[in-house]
């Protein structure tokens, strides 16, 4: 998360070009969304796992980033991909992670519909989707989230690879019901009906990324600034009980 937020720092600063940037998480880490309460997790049964926590600067509901490719994507609000309100961005920039999908061969796609349900308010990001958001037959796909600071976006989001998607659930005090979630979201693997690799899935959402949204991607890596950046962010606020626990 201090590495997403270094590069948004960097791009308002007219530093870096616009990103596209590809990672996973090291020990698995239970994310909460920035206005979500503390209240929801239950902190012994995550340390019984080993797993981390942090609170994301984006809004949205708990993820548990285990077995997933999760992306962000950072660029000035001028962005024509990113111009507009929320809602249009996320119609834009799902067309990069549709196509994605679509070339590794995942069926039943959709990322251009309202939401329904919204009444249903519970603690796990994959249990409803939001507008726009992308699905495989029915079921959530990809949990993104955005937040715009410095007249630059910051869009990220998960997209779980393979395993249970209800492993969240005895990590969350309301312990959500796991068929509920399983009925309702799914893995890549589980919508191809076969194995896929970390490496296999980033390709194809680079490859998809390009092509729908007519961009020339380079591959790059952190500058020092970026990297100073993204220290002092996890030592002063991503890893502190003050931000983590704010709410």
């Amino acid at each position: 998360m201090a590495m997403d937020e270094a590069i948004l720092r960097a791009v308002a600063d007219g530093r870096v070009p616009p990103t596209l940037r590809l990672y996973a998480w090291e020990p698995p880490c239970l994310s909460l969304g920035r206005g979500q309460s503390m209240a929801d997790v239950d902190i012994e049964r995550l340390e019984g796992a080993g797993f981390d926590l942090v609170r994301r600067p984006t809004g949205g509901k708990s993820i548990l980033h285990v077995d997933e490719l999760t992306y962000s994507v950072v660029a000035p609000e001028t962005e024509p991909r990113v111009a507009g309100g929320i809602v249009e961005s996320y119609r834009r920039l799902s067309a990069g992670l549709m196509a994605g999908l679509e070339g590794l061969g995942v069926a039943g796609l959709a990322a251009d519909q309202r939401a329904e349900n919204h009444r249903l308010d519970g603690p796990v990001c994959f249990e409803v989707p939001s507008d726009y958001e992308v699905t495989a037959g029915g079921r959530k796909l990809i949990g993104s989230a955005q937040m715009r600071a410095s007249s630059t976006v910051l869009q990220h989001g998960a997209v779980p690879l393979t395993g249970d998607v209800a492993r969240i659930c005895p990590l969350l005090a309301a312990r959500p019901d796991p068929v509920r979630v399983r009925a309702r979201a799914t893995t890549v693997e589980e919508a191809l009906g076969r194995p896929v690799t970390w490496d296999e899935v980033a390709g194809a959402v680079v490859a998809g990324f390009a092509g729908a949204l007519n961009l020339h991607l380079e591959p790059g890596a952190l500058t020092d600034a970026e990297r100073v950046w993204a220290g002092k962010l996890r030592a002063d606020k991503y890893a502190t009980g003050e931000w983590n626990g704010r709410v």
